[in-house]
């Protein structure tokens, strides 16, 4: 597997995080092109291991624990998208959480040690991040792997949620498109609509200029809803609660 390895160079990259998502707040796509062609997005159940106790970190970069700066097993993964409603426009300040398992299958959760090698400890496991102005999101973390539990075998994935105004109102888990285990994942085949199933699949592909070998990957998610249902309170007792407070928009350092 690939690891990040040494403090100087994980400093590195991680300034190079903060400019890649700089670089990325000004791409919008606008109402007009998401409409002539939007295929809303396929949601998927959360599943039973997002965290039961939030780790001491929860920021959108999971390949460093506040300033613990240990060696992170996996492809190091910069994994962005837009949250657009269903006319197509932005949603700002959009809650968008993700979470997956370290690069030996385990997640965070208290029952998620899933496989026979311990956890990663440098892996944060666990990610938020409210949206910019152009509904954009970014996250650092690792191409997912596969994994077993309680005799079920799960083709590579990573959760990811959405809530507005304190409520979660999208849940699905992105896959790898073109990965051979997708038709056979118990949850994924539950899905029959092809282009369901595409609104699912992304693209890991080498970084551009990458000097670390990163991958990068685009995950956008079109809600079945509107901003003005969002705003004006409507999904309101639909979704479920986010059991947290005071959300804070991230404070970026080095």
């Amino acid at each position: 597997m690939n690891s990040i390895h040494a403090a100087g160079q994980h400093t590195v990259r991680r300034r190079d995080f903060l400019k890649w998502c700089a670089a990325g707040s000004g791409l919008v796509i606008t109402s007009t092109q998401a409409t002539a062609q939007t295929i809303f997005s396929e949601q998927m159940i959360e599943g039973p291991l997002y965290p039961d106790s939030m780790p001491l970190d929860t920021d959108n970069d999971l390949l460093l624990i506040n300033d613990n700066r240990k060696t992170v097993a996996g492809e190091p993964t910069y994994l962005s998208g837009q949250i657009l409603s269903k006319s197509g426009l932005p949603v700002r300040n959009a809650f968008v959480e993700i979470w997956q398992t370290d690069a030996y299958g385990n997640y965070i959760h208290s029952s998620g040690a899933i496989s026979t090698s311990p956890r990663d400890a440098g892996f944060q496991g666990y990610g938020r991040f409210l949206t910019d102005s152009a509904g954009r999101y970014y996250f650092r973390t690792i191409k997912p792997v596969p994994y077993t539990q309680d005799g079920i075998y799960r083709t590579p994935h990573i959760h990811l949620a959405v809530s507005q105004h304190g409520r979660r109102i999208f849940t699905t888990q992105l896959v790898i498109n073109g990965h051979p285990d997708n038709a056979t994942d118990i949850l994924f085949r539950r899905i029959r609509d092809p282009l369901a199933r595409e609104t699912l699949m992304v693209d890991f592909k080498p970084m551009h200029d990458s000097k670390y070998g990163e991958l990068e990957a685009v995950f956008d998610i079109h809600l079945g809803v509107t901003v003005e249902e969002m705003d004006d309170g409507s999904l309101r007792g639909l979704g479920k609660p986010l059991g947290m407070t005071g959300l804070q928009p991230p404070q970026w350092g080095d």
